[in-house]
């Protein structure tokens, strides 16, 4: 990966460029006609054109996280990862030459989407308690709606989601919603390695040739609960866990007694957890993919849901994952 002068640099860079441009619209139209446009690198700035190339990115196998069509450090990440995969310079920044390149992809970065009666079927929870000891008592970590839902399954964040469709009924089957045209379905690449930069809070996993195939913003863990150093393999692979809470790890604040959480995404591993053969490490989801690599983890390597699963359909048993860089953490390991 690149190294963390030239990604600081370039998050730098952004921050300070083209203040002067006015803020592109931003509606289904606007973002599926985009072309560059010097704006879209303003760190903190929304626009279509950053819209568009996060769906593209995202198409393209490197994740941003949450769509938002905000200019931050995980796109930058993200551009740059796909520059480093392509041969390019990666210094992190949208440029008329990155544009080019993700700009083969001629698909629409929105399309329409109608609501089905699956969507809105529920059942669905009030809220998430914030206590281990509430969560324990639920028989399902479930959605809180079918906006959570509906933002999940096309990699979106709730606010983008609603900002392109004011005034939209997000549980009434039959609605029709402009939503980002992403990556679905089961990959047909294989993983043959992954590498988890606890420096960069990323996860990236490469076929066997050493092509980089996907990249993924993450969330390592803190200095109080370090993660594994050097080199693990994938144990197991577990769809819709459990979480077993044990009082030993040092979760500050956290009950001192067993507990034993619910399936469903909403769980604080969310829908995947993938073993590592060091007893209570793995890469799993989260019930909060707007967090991801933006605030620390009490699980090991977390990942958006979709991220999570989209991994685990690609590694298997015995697949070697490579820790480098700083700190991260250790969590409890669930189990079916």
């Amino acid at each position: 990966m690149t190294n963390a002068k030239t990604l600081g640099a370039a998050v730098l860079a952004i921050a300070m460029a083209v203040a002067a441009h006015p803020a592109q619209a931003l509606d289904s139209a606007a973002i599926n006609a985009a072309g560059f446009a010097p704006v879209a690198n303003a760190s903190g700035k929304q626009s279509a054109t950053m819209a568009k190339a996060q769906v593209l990115l995202d198409r393209a196998g490197f994740s941003v996280g949450a769509i938002d069509g905000l200019a931050g450090e995980n796109t930058v990440r993200a551009i740059a990862a796909f520059e480093q995969a392509r041969g390019m310079q990666a210094d992190g920044r949208l440029t008329p030459t990155l544009w080019q390149a993700l700009t083969q992809d001629t698909v629409p970065a929105i399309t329409e989407y109608t609501i089905q009666r699956e969507d809105v079927a529920g059942p669905f929870l009030p809220s998430i308690p914030k206590s281990l000891d509430d969560m324990a008592k639920l028989p399902h970590l479930a959605y809180t709606s079918p906006l959570e839902l509906l933002a999940e399954k096309f990699h979106m964040s709730r606010d983008f989601l609603r900002q392109l469709n004011q005034g939209a009924d997000f549980s009434k089957a039959g609605t029709k919603l402009s939503v980002t045209s992403v990556r679905s379905g089961k990959p047909d690449e294989k993983v043959a390695r992954v590498e988890v930069d606890k420096a960069h809070e990323a996860v990236t996993a490469f076929d066997r040739d050493g092509k980089m195939i996907r990249y993924y913003p993450a969330t390592v863990g803190s200095e109080s609960l370090p993660s594994p150093t050097g080199l693990r393999k994938v144990r197991a692979i577990a769809t819709d866990p459990k979480y077993y809470y044990r009082p030993n790890i040092g979760i500050a604040g956290g009950p001192n007694h067993n507990l034993v959480i619910a399936a469903g995404p909403n769980n604080p591993v969310g829908n995947v957890w993938i073993d590592l053969d060091e007893p209570g490490y793995g890469l799993h989801g989260t019930a909060d993919p707007e967090t991801i690599g933006k605030a620390f983890s009490h699980g090991c390597v977390r990942l958006t849901n979709w991220d999570a699963q989209e991994l685990a359909q690609m590694v298997q048993v015995g697949t070697p994952v490579q820790f480098v860089g700083g700190t991260a953490t250790v969590a409890n390991a669930p189990r079916k």
